[in-house]
This record gives structure tokens, sequence and C-alpha cells, in this order.
């Protein structure tokens, strides 16, 4: 299963979107993942990274491995989270 994800950057982090988008793609509420977020990645560092810079969104993209799972987040003009299995 493949999980796109749009981040509301008003009402979310990035990392929180990271790991709903990882729950959703587990099939469990987030409290239920096997393995937390910060031990594949900081995600006090995720959210600096990709935070707005003087009002306009950096531009990127960030991926990494968590839970058997590869995560892509890339900033555009919005932020999008994408969970696929790991290959």
């Amino acid at each position: 299963m493949t999980v796109h994800r749009t981040v509301d950057e008003r009402n979310e982090s990035v990392s929180t979107a990271v790991v709903e988008a990882l729950a959703e793609a587990e099939g469990v509420s987030p409290l239920e993942l096997e393995e937390p977020l910060y031990e594949s990645v900081d995600p006090d560092a995720l959210d600096r990274v990709l935070a707005r810079d003087g009002g306009a969104p950096r531009r990127g993209r960030i991926a990494f491995s968590v839970m058997g799972r590869r995560v892509a987040v890339t900033v555009e003009d919005d932020v999008y989270v994408c969970v696929y299995a790991d290959s």
C-alpha cells in the first residue's frame, strides 16, 4: 500500500503527518505503530529542516526508511508525504 498525504502546515507538523501516513499504511492508529519515528529520524530536525523560511516553504526532498517502509517528504509549494513498501 502506498499512502500520499499533503501536509496542512497550519494545523500539523511534518513529523505528525509522517506518523499518520505510516499508521495509515500499516492499518493501525498512530499510537499502535511498532516503532516510534524517532528511532529512524529526529522528528524535531525533520520539522525544522522543512519549516517555512520567512513565510515561504523551503524546497527539496528528504527520504528515509522506517518500519520496513520508505518515506519521502517532498517540499514544493506544498509539503507532501509519501509512504511506500520498502523494496
